[in-house]
């Protein structure tokens, strides 16, 4: 079994600003093609690769039908890791805290400005998916369908995956061990 724990001590996840995002979306119910909502508190090998199966690049047998579910799958996934609280919408403050562990968390700004930049960006957002938005409306904030509009021409099929490359396929021995 793993545990949030055992993720937190990957070295290469150390000084990723998004790592809480990363590891808890390993843990969200939502990414293991069912539809519940939660959080495991230990997930067994099986969901470890259902929750990698998100990240497999397209090969040349992938249809197109194919490509375009893969790519559905990668967004639902990425509006998951954002939409903390499970409610199907990724709110002002849902939106301020990646943008804060983005900017802030790197030294590239301090928290102040983050908010700010997260506030205009899901301004824009708003006056983007609902332009006929008065000064007076308040914008709960972006859908699932919002966010595939914000990432229509974004191409994410190939972009969206993990290489095995530094993997030493020498050193690694398949069977019985000899002794």
């Amino acid at each position: 079994m793993i545990r949030k724990e055992n993720l937190e001590n990957i070295p290469a996840l150390a000084e990723n600003p998004i790592k809480n995002q990363i590891i808890e979306a390993f843990f969200d119910k939502r990414n293991q093609h069912g539809n519940e909502v939660g959080s495991f508190q230990e997930i067994g090998f099986e969901q470890f690769v259902m929750v990698m199966s998100h990240f497999r690049p397209p090969n040349l047998k992938t249809t197109k039908e194919e490509k375009q579910e893969m790519r559905k799958e990668k967004l639902r996934f990425l509006f998951n890791m954002h939409d903390t609280d499970g409610d199907g919408i990724i709110t002002l403050q849902e939106y301020r805290k990646v943008v804060e562990e983005l900017l802030s968390n790197s030294g590239a700004m301090d928290q102040d400005a983050a908010h700010e930049i997260a506030d205009a960006a899901m301004l824009e957002v708003a006056s983007t998916n609902v332009p006929q938005m008065s000064p007076e409306d308040h914008y709960e904030g972006i859908t699932f369908q919002h966010f595939e509009q914000i990432l229509k021409d974004l191409e994410m099929e190939t972009r969206m995956f993990i290489r095995f490359l530094d993997v030493d396929t020498t050193t690694m021995h398949c069977g019985k061990a000899t002794s």
